[in-house]
Formats: structure tokens, C-alpha cells, sequence
């Protein structure tokens, strides 16, 4: 499994941390930015993130802001992503479980270090279910419902 990260100037900390934490774990990591503290538009990241997990380079990508809100806004305006905002291990679980979720993003304002590795082992470790989630999730990919 190869994992894509990246973050703007609020979520580089946890970012930067959460990347070791990768590493160490013997998981290949590929950092798509920021590389500072230094303000930057979290969907220039976000972007990128989305692209190289679109073309299969990644297999997975996690994405942290200041709240995690705009990386998850953004990053939902493609279509095959499923970006999921987690800044506790319930919303971790349940986003692979029920969701298949292959965009973690968080709160690295939110989210603790010693959370947040809890939520990305967890999130690592779920299988989606399928059965009634994937006729869900078409519904969402193909824009149809029952309203």
C-alpha cells in the first residue's frame, strides 16, 4: 500500500508527524506538500492529493487542515473520492466500513498526535463492507436518488 499525504500550514505539524509515523511503520509515503509553516491555499494540496490517487499512483491519501474542513470540501469535488473528515475513531471506523473512504482528512487544530494515529491505524486497518453500501455509494457517484 503506498499513502499520499499532504496538508496546508495548519495541518503541517500533524502532517509532518503523522508521515514518520508512516514511515517507521513500514508503509510507503508520499508527501505532496506543504513543506512549511508558511500560509498556503489548502486546495493547491488537496489537488494534488486527489490527481496522483486518481491515477493510481497512490493507493490511499490523507489530508490535514486547520479544522480538516476545507481539505474535505475540496477533495470531494471529484468524482471516485471519498473523502471522510475523522477527528474521532468512531467516524474512522465507520468511513471505510460503511463509506469504503480513501481520503482520511483531519483537524491538525482538532486532532491530538496520539489521536490521530489512532484514527489512521484504524482507518488503515477497516474493510469496506459492500453489500447495501455499494448500491449507496453508486447512488452518490451516478447522482440518483429517490427525492
Amino acid at each position: 500500500m503506498k499513502i499520499g499525504i499532504a496538508s496546508d500550514h495548519g495541518g503541517f505539524e500533524l502532517k509532518e508527524f503523522l508521515r514518520e509515523y508512516l514511515k517507521k511503520s513500514g508503509i510507503d509515503v508520499s508527501d505532496f506538500g506543504c513543506y512549511s509553516l508558511e500560509s498556503v491555499d489548502y486546495p493547491d494540496f488537496a489537488h494534488k492529493l486527489c490527481n496522483e490517487l486518481l491515477k493510481g499512483n497512490i493507493s490511499r491519501g490523507i489530508l490535514i487542515c486547520g479544522t480538516g474542513l476545507g481539505m474535505s470540501i475540496t477533495a470531494n469535488r471529484y468524482k471516485g473520492i471519498r473523502a471522510t473528515l475523522c477527528n474521532d475513531l468512531f467516524s474512522a471506523i465507520m468511513s471505510r466500513r460503511h463509506n469504503n473512504s480513501n481520503v482520511l482528512v483531519m483537524g491538525g487544530r482538532v486532532v491530538g498526535k496520539d489521536l490521530s494515529v489512532e484514527i489512521l491505524k484504524r482507518w488503515l486497518e477497516e474493510v469496506f463492507e459492500g453489500d447495501r453500501h455499494v448500491r449507496r455509494l453508486n447512488k452518490i457517484d451516478n447522482n440518483i436518488g429517490s427525492v
